[in-house]
């Protein structure tokens, strides 16, 4: 196995090679290469992904004892188990390569306090064992796992709570709070993630409350920017002035964005103008501009990048190389997700770069709408499914596998 150790990318100005499949898929085996390939061929089919989850779905209400299956296919490729436990090997394998782990649990859609609670249980858990375990660099949770999407729609409407309403916001603001506090006493940071716009504005406002109680010495919150949304540069923009003259840091983490065709359905079905891009450049340009911002403002920004496109990937390296940066500083972390861009991941990884893999677990019949997403994406990412299948192809060419 090739070791970071084993490189001389401390001592030189070259950047990291995507191309580069054998440190991508170092410590996969054959089998390993195998299982993804037919899986990402699978997906390269829109028709088939559909038809794929329609029946899954089926087979599941019926009560059909089809859970193993998806375990060993989609879940295995996705996430890291049901458990914490399950998780030790995928954490073990990502630190073999340098990389960290972001456990997150991928339990989503409840509506019951008890669910509230145990999610909320559970992502303390994570930041305690994070304090101990330097291969879990960071934290995440959703918001949609604390409180009620229809409340939050609600407040972001700026609609009249009913007395009752305000009440469980106040247990919603409290779950933050509890998340956030425990982050910053045992100094693991821990970033909030994106929901849909119709309940972002909710979501922002608390997490810029967190922000300034817990981020005065150090980053430990950040929020999420989807920057497929157009006012969300000017956002970013305006929360990093907000942040400087109330004094305190702002933790961000840069996404393109998760729900690029509901905004657009909802937005139709309900007569106001798209609130995403109207194409994939002007995301890209608002992207990367952000990327470019942060990095002008490093002095009071820290962020993570979570993408799986190699050229703001490379921008990043770049801005951090003319900033004469240190590849590990604390205050830049790139991401990906579990069992995508490999490439990315590891070469970086390698480079010296912090990063770390988003690694979901929960109860297979509660993350299925998180896989389901992974495949819908897959499949309408123009190019990502292609980028995944050639990468494997290459990969066992390599190895010489027939």
């Amino acid at each position: 196995m090739i070791t970071p150790s084993d490189n001389s990318f401390k001592t030189n100005n070259e950047l990291p090679d995507f191309s580069n499949t054998q440190i991508a898929f170092q410590g996969k085996s054959n089998n390993f290469l195998n299982k993804s390939y037919w899986l990402f061929k699978a997906m390269s089919s829109p028709a088939i992904t559909k038809l794929g989850m329609k029946m899954l779905t089926s087979c599941l209400n019926v009560g059909l004892p089809i859970v193993p299956l998806i375990k060993k296919t989609i879940f295995a490729q996705f996430c890291g188990g049901e458990t914490v436990a399950e998780c030790e090997a995928t954490i073990a394998d990502l630190a073999k390569n340098g990389v960290g782990t972001i456990l997150d649990y991928s339990v989503e859609g409840e509506q019951q306090e008890r669910s509230f609670t145990k999610t909320t249980e559970e992502i303390l858990a994570v930041i305690r064992k994070s304090k101990d375990d330097n291969r879990i660099p960071l934290a995440v949770f959703k918001p949609t796992g604390l409180g009620r999407f229809d409340l939050y729609a609600k407040i972001t409407a700026r609609q009249t709570l009913t007395v009752a309403e305000q009440a469980e916001y106040f247990k919603v603001k409290a779950r933050f709070n509890q998340i956030c506090k425990l982050a910053h006493d045992m100094e693991v940071p821990v970033m909030i993630d994106a929901e849909e716009s119709w309940i972002q504005g909710a979501i922002d406002d608390i997490a810029l409350d967190m922000m300034r109680m817990y981020n005065r010495d150090k980053t430990f919150i950040y929020n999420t920017y989807q920057l497929y949304r157009a006012d969300k540069l000017a956002s970013l923009k305006a929360d990093v002035y907000l942040a400087a003259t109330d004094e305190f840091s702002l933790g961000a983490k840069l996404v393109r964005g998760a729900y690029m065709e509901k905004e657009r359905e909802r937005a139709i079905e309900n007569g106001y103008p798209s609130p995403i891009h109207k194409d994939k450049a002007s995301t890209d340009a608002d992207f990367n501009e952000a990327i470019r911002f942060c990095m002008e403002h490093i002095s009071n920004v820290s962020f993570v990048l979570g993408t799986h496109n190699a050229d703001s990937c490379a921008l990043l390296c770049n801005l951090m190389q003319k900033a004469d940066m240190q590849r590990n500083a604390s205050s830049v972390y790139f991401a990906q997700l579990l069992g995508m861009s490999d490439h990315l991941s590891n070469n970086l990884a390698f480079a010296g770069y912090n990063v770390a893999k988003y690694v979901p677990y929960g109860p297979v019949k509660a993350v299925l709408p998180y896989l389901f997403r992974r495949a819908e994406e897959n499949t309408s990412i123009a190019g990502q499914t292609g980028r995944e299948l050639s990468l494997i192809v290459a990969e066992r060419k390599r190895r010489k596998m027939s």
